[in-house]
């Protein structure tokens, strides 16, 4: 098992436990955490926007072209910043979710 660890915006942690090769996305949105996902993985949108651990980022593989293209879309993008879609989990890992996300559906 694989232990994730979540930190809200207010600096709340809490965790969920995934499976080598499971993808953040649907790790975070079993967990209850504020990832909509709009574009359901397709990396069409940026409304899975995490701000990754300094540590664990760079044990990520680099974020493709289109995936970084979507990233200047995201509200509160930093240097650690990918989308959840994008990440399958090999190992422990630290995400911060925004203060600020897109949301697509205009909820």
């Amino acid at each position: 098992m694989i232990c994730v660890t979540f930190i809200a915006a207010d600096g709340t942690r809490s965790m969920a436990q995934a499976q080598p090769g499971d993808r953040l996305l649907e790790v975070a949105q079993n967990a209850g955490q504020p990832l909509e996902g709009t574009c359901e993985g397709q990396m069409a949108c940026s409304t899975c926007h995490v701000i990754v651990d300094g540590a664990d980022f760079a044990n990520l593989p680099p974020a493709s072209e289109n995936e970084e293209d979507l990233l200047d879309l995201a509200s509160g993008a930093t240097r650690y910043s990918r989308l959840a879609c994008q990440i399958r989990l090999e190992r422990a890992i630290t995400i911060r979710i925004p203060a600020q996300s897109r949301n697509m559906h205009g909820r």
